[in-house]
């Protein structure tokens, strides 16, 4: 899939509508559209990486971790605690081929995940 006919990319261009919560210069948050958790946002990076195996950027990774963190912070989560999950390749859960982040809060979150 190229980043024309990519979802999230569609989304970050804007021709998408989609619920933002935040944005960095590398990445934009916004909210899943079929929540897993009270609080379940997406942190999308703005250059699209089809996977996890597809970056060895390790300041891109730290800056979107770092930007979760803040935004379940920033949403009052961060004491109780949330998960952030990047689901890699089909039998990982990936379902969008663009690199992206799960962060999930505002519920017990069980071990291990399904």
């Amino acid at each position: 899939m190229s980043a024309d006919d990519c979802l999230f990319c569609r989304i970050i261009s804007g021709e998408i509508p989609a619920s933002k919560v935040g944005e960095t210069p590398d990445a934009i948050a916004i909210r899943d559209i079929n929540p897993q958790a009270p609080y379940h946002v997406l942190i999308i990076p703005r250059e699209h990486i089809r996977s996890l195996n597809e970056t060895t950027d390790a300041g891109l990774l730290g800056r979107l971790l770092l930007f979760a963190a803040g935004l379940a912070r920033d949403a009052g989560y961060a004491d109780s605690g949330y998960r952030v999950v990047i689901n890699t390749n089909a039998d990982g859960g990936q379902t969008v081929f663009h690199l992206h982040l799960h962060l999930l809060a505002g519920r017990h979150l069980h071990w291990p995940p399904g």
